[in-house]
Parts: C-alpha cells; structure tokens; sequence
C-alpha cells in the first residue's frame, strides 16, 4: 500500500492531457482537411465546365479579389499566421514569440481554407501544425499550466496537427522533436505521441485508412543498383539547396511591389493560378493529387520537366505571398517530381528497368525533404507512413542521407530555422527604436566561442549576429554555423545599446570554456 502511495502518475498525467489535445486537435485539423479537399475538387470542377462555358472566366479575377481582400484583412489582425505557422511555433517554443492562440486558431483556420482550397500550390500541413499547437496552448491556458508545461502541451498539439494532416503518428511526433522542440524529453516523446495517435484516430475515422499516398510498386529495389541512389541523393541536394536559395530571397523579390502591401500579396497568386487551373486543373493543390497520378501514369521526360517547372515556380510565388499555406507537401510533389524525372533518364541510358522508376518517385520524396528541412528522420518515417510500405527503409535512408550531406556542405540551414530567423530579425528590428548600429568582435583561438555553433551562444538581447566574417568572404549565419578561431562577428544592435552589448559580449567570450553560454 505504501509503494502504491509513492507511485509518481506524472507520465500519466502528462498522456492523457495529450490524448485529450490530440482529440481536439484531431477535430479541428481534419475538419480544416476535408474542407481544403472539398474546395480543391469543387475548384478543379469548376474549371472543366468553364471549358464548355469559357465566359464565366471573367467572375474569377472578382472572385480572387474578394478572397485577397478577406486573407489581407485577417492577416493585419494577426500577422503571425502568414506562411506555415511552422516557424511562428518554433519561436514560441523557443521564447521569442507570444502569441494569441486563439487569435491563431480561427483566424489560420479560415484564412487557410480560403488560401489554399482554391487551388494554390501551398500545402496543409504547416497550418495544421499551428492549428494543433493552438489547440495545445489553448488547453494549457485554460488549465492554468506553468511555462514548461505549456511548452510540452504546445508541442504536443504541433505533433497532433502534423498527424491529422498526413495520418502519419510517427513522422508527426519525431518532426517535433527533432525540428521543432530540439528535445527528446521523455514527457515531451511521450505526451506528443499520445496526441499525435489520438489526432490520427479522429484523422482516419474521417479519411479512413487508406495511406495518403498509397502508391503501389512492383518490387524492392535491387542492391546491385544501390549506387544510383547516391547520385539521386546528391541531385536531390543540390535541387534542395537551389530551393533554398530561391525561397529565403522571395521576400526580396515581394518586397519591390510597393503598391500592394504585404497583408494582400496573396492577390498575385491567386489570379495567376487562374490560368493555370483553366489549362491544367490536375495539377492544382499541394500535390497529392499530383504525386498519386504519377503512379497511375508515369508521362514521359519533357512532360514532367514542364510539370516540375510550373510546380516550382508556382509553389515560390504562392508561398512567397505570404498566404497561411505550407511548402511540406510541395516540397514532396517537387521530390516525387524529380525522382520520376532522374528515374526516366536511367530508363533511357537503360540503366535500370523501367519498373523501378516508382521506387524513385517513393525514394526521392523522402531525400528532397530531408535535404530542405535537414531532417532526415522524420523523412524517413513521414515517406513510410504516408506510403504505406516498410520495405524501402535502407534505400529511403541512404537517399535522405546523402542529400543531407550535400545540402550541409554547402551551407545551407533547416528551412524552417531559416525562416524562424528571418521572423526573429524583422520583429527584433521592430523592437529597435531610433538608429541602429554594428558591433564586430573576433573570435581569437582558444576563445569559448570556438568550435561552438551559433545556436548553442546565449547572444545578449536586442542583438542580432547578421554574418561571420570568414577570411575573405562573408557569411550569413544560421543555427548550425559553427564559429571558427579567426572570424569576426557582426552584431546589429541599437546605437543607445551598443556599448552594453559589446561588454556583454565580451563576457561571452571570455567565459572559461567548461562553462556554458
């Protein structure tokens, strides 16, 4: 009886707190699934029939119009449900963010449906992790919970969200540990994975149990054949890093439209998808659609260039608006793409049978995203889930690695910590008032800033580490920079500030190297 007393119920607890955002979440998300799907298919509809009744075309530019014009007016009342959300729940996870949850819920909720269910190439499943982190903060609010614990029901309902979106538990737990909490706490595992079954429960008593891209293949792929994978894998990175590139400077690019504020840029994305969905109304949405018609009929080279083309393109310019809408799944589409495209050449070089491109498709998925979103585990485990299929773990593996490393060679960040960065600078220059300045401090040998990655630096507040001066060239730095004897740092501070933030970070880096930052 006494041993029964001393039992610790915590874990408990923290499960079925979990089980219970998970139940929430798995309402809300699904929900906010089906109605982007029945919008896509009523959308695509319209399109055919406007090919009988082509003079009906003219309603459409009023139409997207009245739909910028709404998504404008929610996103000035909250500025933190443009894009995924994916980066706004990692700044608040991290305590650079605070934010409304129910002014995210409704607002995200409604803005993403009216954003994507026209056909955009934006995917639901970052809006559908800010809707289960709502959910998760909504619940620790009401419950009255402290900040840690508030952190873990968050996180548990950013799982949750992932897992409604995709049916996919085991990706949507590891995607939170590994790229959004950084943390393999037990109670963070555990909680997030009871919410992401429970979510995935409610997902699949809506959708039912058919995988979301259930493509069928004829057989695993031959060993002897296992060095084309690294050569997929090392395209796969170099596309991932150019997809890189090319989204983090769309802000840029927006930027030059000084006539349209930022809140109603979706305008542009939404008439140009017009022509698009009148000409090739298949291709719209995220991707899944796109992706599944690729394992009933595989085209042929040029066709699938010109997919791949219109995808990209379109994907960056609907993304890059602004619009509550994600890039995971047509991150995936652009994989799946490129995976069908290498798969055909070797078919051509008769490098390999032509059964095997469907592998390909499956392979390149998982290796496009892990390259991008540096996460190659949830990759790994996202693919299987959403497939369906156990039997290309060694291949999805070797795949994803190899284009990790390419996309980690050269430079390139986790997209969604770059994005973060980027929402961190614009709201820490908001915070900066008057002029600002710049303090350059170098890094001597032996210094505790050495062989230390930025994310692992307590930087003082109100500063911001805007590049690495390395020899002759000058960085821009991410979390995983790692800091070298010989650079400089360039701090961007206030001016009032900046002696303050010299000394603190002289502080820095003249703490013994035992201790930590």
């Amino acid at each position: 009886m006494q041993r029964l007393k001393q039992l610790d119920n915590t874990r408990l607890k923290f499960i079925l707190k979990g089980l219970l955002i998970g139940l929430l979440s798995g309402v809300v998300v699904s929900t906010f699934r089906w109605l982007i799907e029945l919008g896509l298919q009523q959308t695509i509809q319209l399109y055919q029939w406007l090919h009988t009744e082509p003079g009906w075309l003219v309603i459409l530019p009023l139409v997207s119009v009245l739909l910028a014009l709404i998504i404008g007016l929610l996103v000035k009342g909250e500025p933190n449900i443009m894009g995924s959300g994916i980066p706004q729940v990692e700044g608040q996870l991290a305590g650079d963010l605070t934010i409304s949850w129910w002014s995210i819920l409704w607002r995200k909720f409604i803005a993403g449906v009216l954003g994507i269910g026209p056909g955009l190439f934006l995917g639901r499943e970052g809006p559908s992790i800010q809707l289960g982190a709502a959910v998760g903060q909504g619940v620790a609010t009401q419950l009255g919970r402290s900040d840690s614990e508030k952190r873990i029901l968050l996180a548990s309902g950013a799982a949750a969200g992932l897992s409604a979106a995709f049916n996919a538990p085991i990706a949507g737990t590891l995607f939170v540990l590994e790229e959004i909490y950084h943390n393999f706490s037990p109670l963070v595992w555990m909680t997030s994975l009871a919410s992401a079954i429970a979510a995935d429960f409610v997902s699949l008593n809506f959708f039912g149990l058919t995988p979301v891209l259930h493509i069928h293949y004829v057989q695993s792929f031959p060993l002897a054949l296992y060095w084309q994978l690294i050569i997929l894998g090392i395209v796969l990175g170099l596309c991932g890093y150019l997809y890189q590139r090319v989204l983090l400077a769309l802000p840029k690019w927006y930027g030059r439209l000084k006539w349209l504020p930022r809140a109603f840029q979706g305008l542009i994305p939404l008439l140009l998808v017009i022509p698009i969905g009148y000409f090739w109304p298949n291709t719209l949405g995220g991707g899944n659609l796109v992706i599944l018609g690729l394992a009933l009929k595989l085209p042929s080279f040029w066709p699938l260039l010109g997919l791949f083309l219109l995808r990209f393109i379109f994907s960056m310019i609907s993304y890059g608006s602004g619009l509550p809408g994600g890039i995971f799944l047509p991150i995936l589409t652009l994989g799946a793409l490129l995976g069908a495209l290498l798969g055909t050449l070797f078919v051509q070089w008769h490098w390999m049978p032509a059964m095997y491109v469907m592998n390909f498709v499956i392979f390149a998925m998982a290796g496009y995203f892990a390259g991008i979103g540096k996460a190659p585990f949830t990759a790994i485990l996202l693919i299987t889930e959403m497939v369906g299929d156990l039997r290309h773990l060694m291949p999805l593996a070797l795949v994803s690695l190899v284009a990790y490393l390419v996309v980690d060679v050269l430079g390139g960040a986790p997209i969604y910590e770059s994005l973060l960065s980027r929402l961190n600078f614009g709201n820490t220059l908001a915070r900066m008032s008057g002029k600002n300045d710049r303090v350059e401090m170098p890094v001597f040998a032996g210094s505790p800033l050495e062989d230390k990655q930025v994310r692992d630096v307590k930087w003082p507040q109100e500063s911001l580490l805007i590049a690495v001066r390395r020899q002759e060239r000058e960085l821009i730095p991410h979390g995983d920079t790692l800091l070298r004897a010989g650079d400089t740092l360039i701090v961007l501070t206030a001016h009032e500030q900046r002696g303050a933030v010299r000394r603190k970070l002289m502080q820095v880096a003249a703490k013994r190297k035992n201790l930590q930052t």
